[in-house]
């Protein structure tokens, strides 16, 4: 009888982290090459890691020495402020594996990645049902969907999935992990799976928490979102319709879920091909008025105005449709 063929090696396998968070630092280091000549690393302050020898990386938005470091320095911070707050029941530190404490901004890709091996890494040991474990799994499914490796961050998010339900976690923490899920989903150009979840997400929120509070609204934006890059015009246009109203009144007018919302209505009225002049002339008012609200609001250069108000192509050119989808 022949041998059964073995099982491919799992990415949350315990000896998996290790190499690939190896392979996960070399690559960060790689991309940020160009920025980091002649930087120190604002932790340890040398610019190869003592242990490592690992190089630097740029990993947010801060300007001047303090946007350099090593990914292990900030791994080893995150690490022992994490453990303090835990010992010491403290105010959670668990930002520190994805954002920077002194911007706020969350790591860029392959920054995030690369700290979510390190955060695998660090808590796979513990017992299935550790919430840090538990977190730990999400921060690395995040930080490859953020490095744009999605195959991998679906076979995490999957995992993590099963895992929560298999413990019989709270609904908020299945429908916030089913949100990163779909937006995946949607990245692999898994459309009808991405809608299909999304609107699993709304219904629950819905149902957990009305109509009016902030996770639904999120649950309704990528809802429209996702209706509109299967060109099922009308549904989101119907949709929008419905839930701008909602959010104007909870959130306010110049909230970016509410001018993403006003960006999405206007982008499914110009793509529509049975859209009218008059549909054509609204859609571009509408993103203008938009846009302008978001200049005021954020700034003219900053990414939230940018993912608020995306700008409408040249009429009827062929363009890929912009990612409204927000993540959990």
């Amino acid at each position: 009888m022949a041998a059964s063929a073995a099982a491919p090696p799992s990415l949350l396998d315990a000896d998996m982290a290790a190499p690939k968070y190896t392979e996960a630092v070399a690559e960060a280091v790689e991309k940020c090459a160009g920025d980091t000549k002649g930087q120190t690393c604002y932790i340890c302050t040398e610019a190869l890691h003592w242990k490592t020898k690992e190089g630097l990386v740029r990993m947010c938005a801060c300007r001047g020495t303090s946007g350099f470091a090593h990914v292990s320095c900030l791994a080893e911070q995150a690490k022992i402020l994490c453990a303090e707050a835990e010992e010491n029941n403290k105010v959670s530190q668990w930002h520190r594996w994805h954002t920077c404490s002194l911007c706020e901004q969350k790591y860029h890709g392959d920054v995030a990645c690369a700290l979510g091996w390190a955060c695998w890494k660090t808590y796979l040991g513990r017992p299935e049902v550790d919430e840090l474990r538990r977190m730990g799994m999400e921060q690395l499914g995040n930080g490859l969907s953020r490095a744009e490796h999605y195959e991998d961050a679906l076979s995490v998010m999957e995992a993590e999935l099963a895992t929560l339900r298999r413990l019989g976690a709270s609904e908020a923490n299945i429908l916030g992990l089913q949100t990163n899920l779909a937006c995946t989903y949607g990245e692999l150009g898994r459309l009808g799976e991405a809608s299909n979840m999304f609107h699993d997400v709304y219904s629950g929120r819905l149902k957990l928490y009305g109509e009016e509070h902030q996770g639904t609204l999120r649950a309704a934006l990528n809802c429209a979102a996702s209706l509109n890059q299967q060109e099922r015009f009308e549904e989101a246009n119907s949709f929008m319709r419905k839930m701008m109203p909602v959010a104007r009144r909870v959130i306010g007018e110049n909230h970016e879920f509410t001018l993403r919302m006003r960006s999405i209505y206007a982008r499914t009225l110009y793509d529509d091909p049975a859209a009218t002049l008059d549909d054509l002339r609204e859609a571009v008012a509408l993103l203008e008025d938009t846009d302008r609200i978001a200049r005021r609001v954020f700034g003219a250069s900053t990414n939230t105005r940018q993912r608020a108000s995306p700008s409408l192509p040249p009429p009827r050119s062929p363009s890929p449709r912009p990612t409204w989808h927000v993540k959990n």
